[in-house]
């Protein structure tokens, strides 16, 4: 592969991710053929097919997901490279890609947007996606960096704590549950419980809180998201295990309450999380500092003006 050259494995790069010649067309403001000879070019180079098209749909080979792998490592240290030559220079800009669990992104916004205050001339990407693609995109080098609780024990990364994450029981106001002041983790057992999907930090976290409590479930339902299941909660339909960063308005407004459930919350912490073996550019490295120094203050501003809005909740006036 001496042959090959950076624009082939840009180009190529964009075809993988998108698996889509004109989307890949599209991003690098090249014609549609113009891309096709790209990869054709890398294929003569490489001796192996890298695409198959089936339909009109574009799948990667063994030998095209291999190299696909290749070119986002030599594209990240190129853009390790950009950044470290633009500190030196002194140019304020970058691009930096990030994804976050979906319980993180009740808060992740806020902590971008005030890192990207001091940092205007930057290029920020969020992604949001459950814990098991979060941990393929870092493998896959897809992403910068990631937002996520417990760091992954099946990869090799770099984890840094920035915040804590208190994972507590909810149920409705009206609940049987919600007016017992200390509730022990067997009486559980016979409630119907909302629950993520395979995959999920959060539903990790419960289980292996009921494992250590020797408590089987009966009835449950599974969600995809939080929201479906806080609405599902509201509505009556059961209670959940979930952070308390992701209900901070309902508790607010009366519409959830958190159970006093023996042994909780459980108390994990937040971390942002890179693959080892990616070296940190500067724009990465500053945004770690960021977090790591200014992360959980950020956070908790929010959580002071939920616990004042609980304590006063405002007052309605006539009937409804």
């Amino acid at each position: 592969m001496k042959n090959v050259t950076l624009r082939q494995l840009k180009v190529f790069e964009a075809v993988a991710r998108h698996l889509s010649f004109s989307r890949a067309a599209a991003e690098l403001h090249l014609t549609q053929p113009a891309v096709s000879m790209q990869v054709h070019s890398l294929e003569e180079d490489a001796g192996l097919p890298l695409t198959d098209q089936i339909g009109k749909k574009i799948f990667l080979t063994h030998a095209g997901a291999e190299l696909a792998r290749h070119a986002r490592v030599i594209a990240q240290q190129l853009r390790t490279a950009d950044e470290a030559l633009a500190a030196i220079r002194g140019v304020r800009g970058g691009q930096l890609k990030i994804g976050v669990v979906s319980t993180a992104k009740y808060f992740a916004p806020r902590l971008l947007a005030a890192f990207r205050a001091g940092h205007p001339g930057i290029e920020l990407h969020l992604g949001v996606h459950n814990r098991e693609k979060i941990v393929r995109q870092l493998a896959d080098n897809e992403i910068d960096l990631a937002i996520m609780g417990r760091p992954p024990a099946e990869l090799n990364t770099v984890a840094d704590a920035f915040a804590a994450n208190s994972l507590v029981f909810i149920a409705a106001p009206d609940h049987p549950l919600a007016a017992r002041r200390r509730i022990a983790p067997s009486t559980l057992a016979q409630e119907s419980f909302l629950i993520r999907e395979p995959g999920s930090g959060t539903r990790s976290a419960m289980e292996r809180f009921f494992a250590e409590h020797e408590v089987a479930l009966g009835h449950t339902f599974e969600a995809s998201s939080n929201e479906t299941i806080k609405q599902a909660v509201m509505a009556g339909m059961g209670i959940a295990f979930i952070s308390s960063r992701t209900i901070e308005l309902e508790l607010a407004v009366g519409k959830l309450v958190i159970l006093h459930v023996t042994g909780t919350p459980i108390v994990r912490q937040w971390h942002l999380v890179r693959h080892a073996e990616m070296r940190p550019f500067p724009l990465a490295d500053a945004f770690r500092k960021f977090l790591c120094e200014e992360g959980a203050g950020l956070m908790d501003e929010k959580v002071v003006v939920s616990s004042v809005a609980a304590k006063h909740p405002p007052r309605h006036r006539g009937k409804d």
